[in-house]
């Protein structure tokens, strides 16, 4: 379970949302993972609340994992351009709870170059020309629920969150989001060469296939569905069953 939060600011005044997770963490018994507003902040009343705190209280309230998104970004930016000032909400919770603790939740898409000196970020030379034919691209980072873009590429990003302390990466990709035409195995590839932590594979999945390509193809180590599950259309028994005993691959 992952929960972005939109319109509360503050999540130590959201109650019912950490009665949810109570709740969750009591019927659910597998790792809980929480997100949303787990950054340093300061409240209206001028209370300053560093980000482990907000931690502490998801974790408290039932979650195994919490989930970092756009503070991650900023954090990764701050670190590469090196004028970070003071300790990133990645570590503070990584040093205390364990970097298996904490996920970072990317949401990259792609941009295309005519060639690799066009960029100063991480290109890969892709099977799929960008609308020009331009046959390289690179993956910018962005915030916010994909609504603004940072000068920043997803190869660094992850590779300056791991340094970091972050003991997994959920790679989404906005570009496939919805589109059940399959994960974007050129990317998953990329930052599973860029990293030693695992890797989620997330953003595409249409069919059982779709997982056997994430980790035979681009080496995944775990593959996240929604819409597919959500709305019926494959059951998780089934892609469970097709990974096992027709793909031959571990599944728990």
């Amino acid at each position: 379970y992952q929960r972005r939060v939109h319109g509360r600011e503050f999540p130590l005044q959201d109650q019912p949302m950490l009665e949810v997770l109570k709740s969750a963490s009591e019927t659910v018994f597998v790792p809980l993972t929480v997100g949303g507003g787990i950054r340093d902040m300061t409240e209206p009343d001028g209370t300053f609340r560093p980000a482990l705190q907000v931690a502490d209280e998801y974790f408290r309230s039932g979650a195994d994992k919490v989930s970092i998104g756009s503070d991650a970004v900023l954090q990764a930016e701050s670190l590469i351009n090196g004028n970070q000032q003071h300790t990133s909400s990645i570590e503070q919770i990584a040093t205390v709870y364990g970097r298996q603790a904490v996920v970072v939740s990317v949401d990259p898409k792609r941009v295309y170059v005519s060639t690799p000196q066009d960029t100063k970020h991480h290109t890969i030379e892709t099977t799929f020309p960008g609308p020009n034919g331009e046959k390289y691209c690179w993956y910018q980072c962005t915030i916010k629920g994909g609504r603004e873009g940072r000068d920043i590429g997803v190869y660094e990003m992850v590779r300056a969150c791991e340094q970091m302390g972050a003991g997994e990466i959920l790679l989404n990709c906005i570009d496939k989001d919805g589109t059940n035409s399959g994960y974007d195995l050129e990317l998953i590839s990329m930052v599973k060469k860029a990293v030693t932590i695992p890797v989620i594979a997330s953003s595409g999945a249409g069919c059982p296939k779709h997982f056997q390509e994430a980790f035979e193809i681009a080496n995944a180590d775990a593959a996240l569905a929604a819409g597919i599950f959500h709305r019926g259309e494959v059951p998780i028994s089934e892609v469970k069953r097709y990974l096992k005993e027709d793909c031959k691959l571990p599944v728990r």
